[in-house]
């Protein structure tokens, strides 16, 4: 029997000859997903490695060329299943519209892996661009516009109809969609602004007390950002929260070079008093302080002389502190310490007393901004004022604790005894 016999003989049984067709169908679906993995996927990725070019790379990234692949079998299975005999129109039909929905759908996922791997690719080529200027929230937007125009399209197949007419029918739907997408958009103006405004980088140091924020920014994305806090946990922020509301930015800390100290040490105030001539003699072993008693000497001299040819009291006379030339010696010693930044704002000052004693704060700016180096600085100033406090005759102002208390009775017994 030849093939012409064999063909005709078919012909006589439809069921057969449906089968067989389809089979032959399968076979070259088969075919043609075997080529286009083995032969032209293998082919774009050898011309794309070689290409200097890194951009190019982005087709490379996982799920675009091997998902574009499963278009070329699904194209035959499109345009095959019609040349197959003995179908009903609606099987057909189904087949047809299930194969172009999945053309579809294809496609937007490969678009999106696209998509993925441009953010990828930006992210590498200029870290610190990236970190001040993040795309990804827009590219998220672009994915979310293209697997909703992918949605509607698939619709479109799988229901046989028309996808302008489903589009024509969104615009009484506005309301819905400005419903569902509200975040969405308010995420959008939200992301604009920050980028426009340089509010906010990846590598930011910042704190939200509302939402238990405190730590390094590590993703900026559309809809969120997220925040590892110092004790490792992730807080993760709605971005559009980050425009409503009020956040601190450590970031200005960071680049100016310098990070604050302000801080007090409190005065037992009944420890201030005059200095004598021979106290003041002795501080003049302080270097630091030489030129302040020297100057202070000259000031008050020629003021009392002054009081004394009008023949004041002398009880008017002025004369040195104990405070004030603790105050001259801390303001020095910031001033001439290695760890403090010598071209910020340094001042001491007294606050206003209370029922704590008399703080004398410390305002300056450390040279260095790492937390541990801040730490060790600060330290390192207040372990000598505390150390080098009594040799002014002034002591801390400290709450009576349990130890005091039991001195002072201990006392009062040995004295009664």
């Amino acid at each position: 029997m030849n093939l012409t016999e064999s063909f005709t003989w078919l012909q006589d049984y439809p069921l057969a000859m449906t089968g067989l067709q389809l089979l032959a169908l399968l076979l070259l679906v088969g075919l043609a997903d075997l080529l286009t993995r083995k032969l032209l996927v293998r082919v774009i990725g050898h011309a794309v490695r070689l290409s200097p070019s890194k951009w190019d790379d982005a087709l490379l990234g996982p799920g675009v060329i091997a998902r574009l692949a499963h278009v070329i079998p699904a194209l035959v299975v499109y345009y095959g299943v019609t040349f197959v005999s003995g179908l009903p129109e609606g099987v057909v039909v189904v087949v047809r519209s299930v194969a172009s929905a999945y053309v579809v759908l294809t496609l937007a996922l490969a678009l999106g892996n696209l998509i993925n791997a441009v953010n990828r690719i930006y992210e590498q080529r200029n870290p610190e661009r990236a970190r001040a200027r993040p795309i990804k929230g827009y590219l998220q937007l672009v994915k979310i516009v293209i697997f909703l125009v992918a949605a509607i399209m698939v619709i479109a197949a799988l229901f046989n109809r028309d996808p302008l007419l489903l589009l024509s029918g969104l615009g009484a739907m506005t309301a819905v969609l400005m419903l569902v997408f509200k975040d969405t958009l308010l995420s959008l103006v939200a992301s604009v602004q920050l980028s426009t405004h340089d509010m906010l980088r990846v590598g930011d140091w910042i704190s939200m007390p509302q939402l238990n924020a405190d730590g390094f920014v590590t993703d900026i994305s559309l809809h969120t950002v997220k925040v590892q806090n110092w004790d490792k946990t992730i807080t993760t922020i709605p971005t559009w929260r980050l425009i409503s509301e009020s956040y601190k930015n450590w970031r200005g800390m960071f680049e100016s070079g310098g990070r604050q100290i302000q801080r007090s040490l409190y005065i037992d105030q009944t420890s201030v008093r005059f200095l004598t001539d021979t106290e003041r003699e002795r501080l003049r072993r302080f270097v630091l302080i030489r030129d302040y008693l020297d100057r202070k000497d000259a000031e008050i001299e020629a003021h009392n002389e002054r009081l004394i040819a009008q023949g004041a009291d002398p009880v008017n006379a002025r004369r040195v502190t104990n405070i004030g030339t603790f105050r001259a010696y801390v303001q020095a010693y910031i001033e001439a310490h290695p760890g403090i930044h010598t071209e910020m704002f340094r001042l001491v000052r007294q606050r206003q007393p209370g029922p704590t004693g008399l703080p004398l704060e410390i305002y300056c700016y450390t040279a260095k901004t790492a937390w541990a180096d801040y730490e060790g600085i600060q330290a390192d100033i207040f372990d000598h004022l505390y150390a080098i406090l009594p040799e002014f005759g002034l002591r801390v102002f400290q709450q009576p604790s349990g130890a005091d208390v039991t001195r002072a009775l201990s006392g009062r017994s040995e004295s009664v005894a």
